[in-house]
């Protein structure tokens, strides 16, 4: 049973949204498994390999795609790898005609399953644990890696690649083992009026995207949400001022959406442990089902400071789970263990 201190929410559960600094996807799982348990519901592969960068593998695709070019000459490089020129089409081939290679997710999901399976059957895994699959909006890669004149014309054609990948993962895992996760946070850049999109009414072009992508996944697939400001080098491309923002896109997906949305992920900053910045989250009216897990365990205030979150968001909201603000994978490897053992030790402390 869980319980919690007077005045505190009830807070059970725990969420990794994706991302996890460790060498390969065994180990991920060993280090989740081992050290959160009975508190997580689904473990990531940790994006490994290739796409531990978040997006950026994409551009080895697009490179390959017949019809797209780089717009510039000179490479304009991060971490020395990835070129951050955009690609634009080159008229060769009529935008609806693009065929793009695998994108690498369907590829993933299915070789980590096989190694979570495996790993489930060994009693490492709890029975009933779900593999989380997390995968981009179509909109961010595209908002990401694309000049704006063709961001229009590439965004269908793309999403059809993506929502293909889906097909093949959904395909391929058994749903019963299986849990979703689009991650928002190009749309972010959009809804703080950052950058502009290639659309008018920016939270309505927002939510009927993301309804769209929960739609194309199977109904016996659990879909959740990771709400998130970036993580560049551990750091947002800008404060939210409060989570006006971001409740104003909870409560539109849940509204919109034709499906059940099993969690919505909203990310806190560390400076914000008062009232204000939780209280547009009064009133969301979560449906039965449907799980919020708060970004508000920080590795340089630790269990205090989460807790001083804690209870700040009880004033708003009754029940949720935690989270960090984004995945683990930017930081250093060795910080990886110890914020899953914070975690844990955020939900015990929490309940006391």
């Amino acid at each position: 049973m869980t319980t919690s201190a007077p005045g505190r929410a009830t807070v059970s559960g725990a969420v990794l949204v994706g991302s996890v600094n460790l060498p390969d996807v065994e180990g991920v799982f060993r280090a989740v498994a081992g050290h959160l348990g009975e508190h997580i519901a689904h473990i990531p592969d940790g994006e490994v390999g290739e796409r531990y960068y978040w997006l950026q593998f994409q551009t080895r695709r697009f490179d390959r795609t017949p019809g797209l070019v780089r717009q510039g000459d000179t490479p304009i490089l991060i971490r020395d790898e990835f070129d951050q020129r955009p690609f634009a089409l080159d008229g060769s081939v009529a935008p609806e005609d693009l065929r793009f290679p695998s994108l690498g997710y369907a590829d993933a999901a299915i070789e980590s399953y096989a190694t979570f399976a495996r790993l489930q059957e060994e009693g490492v895994i709890a029975p009933g644990t779900r593999l989380q699959v997390s995968l981009p909006t179509p909109a961010g890669v595209v908002g990401v890696f694309f000049a704006p004149q063709d961001r229009a014309a590439i965004e269908p054609v793309y999403a059809r690649a993506l929502y293909d990948e889906v097909s093949r993962i959904t395909d391929a895992i058994p749903h019963d083992s299986l849990q979703l996760q689009w991650d928002a946070a190009v749309e972010f850049l959009w809804l703080e009026h950052l950058v502009e999109p290639w659309w008018d009414d920016v939270l309505d072009g927002v939510l009927g995207r993301l309804v769209d992508a929960a739609a194309h996944v199977p109904a016996g697939v659990p879909v959740g949400f990771h709400l998130c400001y970036g993580d560049v080098e551990e750091a947002h491309f800008v404060q939210p001022a409060d989570a006006g923002v971001l409740a104003s896109v909870v409560r539109g997906v849940l509204a919109r959406s034709p499906r059940s949305i099993a969690y919505l992920h909203l990310p806190v900053p560390i400076e914000r442990d008062d009232a204000a910045y939780f209280a547009p989250l009064q009133d969301l009216g979560l449906p039965d089902g449907t799980r919020l897990y708060l970004g508000l365990v920080h590795h340089e205030d630790g269990v205090e400071g989460a807790l001083r979150r804690i209870d700040a968001a009880s004033t708003a909201v009754p029940r949720f789970g935690v989270a960090t603000e984004c995945g683990l994978g930017r930081g250093p490897h060795e910080r990886t263990v110890p914020l899953l053992d914070l975690h844990r030790a955020v939900l015990e402390a929490a309940a006391h």
